[in-house]
């Protein structure tokens, strides 16, 4: 776990998969924390990414280095949205973007969610086996 922690506190960017009619979309996303085993993102309920996910909440996340060797994990499991208040007052302290957008807590379009009993693979281009982490 400690490596996958590691691995995406580095390459938070990535991109989100999620199912609308029975179709994938993907779109660029960004990790914002890991605790207690939960994988926390965030995003505004207006969009339609809010709506897929209310309505199908197994997803994919993926993220990978911006430099060689390649090294790349894919985060899958099943998204529940939290109104901790304590939790979003961290997710908003994480990303400057993210507290531009939404400023407080409070707002009333800003989510947050979390991935939880999961799995998660690290691998690379080494030929070695990947890594394999459930959560």
């Amino acid at each position: 776990m400690q490596n996958l922690v590691k691995f995406l506190n580095e390459n938070s960017s990535g991109f989100l998969a999620t199912i609308d009619n029975g179709r994938p979309r993907v779109r660029p996303f960004r990790f914002m924390m890991e605790e207690g085993g939960r994988f926390y993102f965030c995003t505004n309920n207006t969009k339609e990414v809010f709506r897929q996910l209310k309505v199908n909440p197994s997803v994919e996340f993926s993220s990978s280095t911006a430099a060689a060797p390649l090294r790349w994990v894919r985060l899958s499991g099943q998204v529940r949205f939290t109104t901790d208040p304590a939790i979003k007052a961290r997710v908003l302290q994480k990303d400057d973007l993210v507290r531009s957008l939404y400023k407080t807590a409070g707002n009333p379009v800003f989510e947050v969610f979390f991935i939880e009993h999961g799995a998660a693979t690290i691998a690379d281009f080494s030929g070695n086996a990947p890594e394999m982490v459930t959560f």
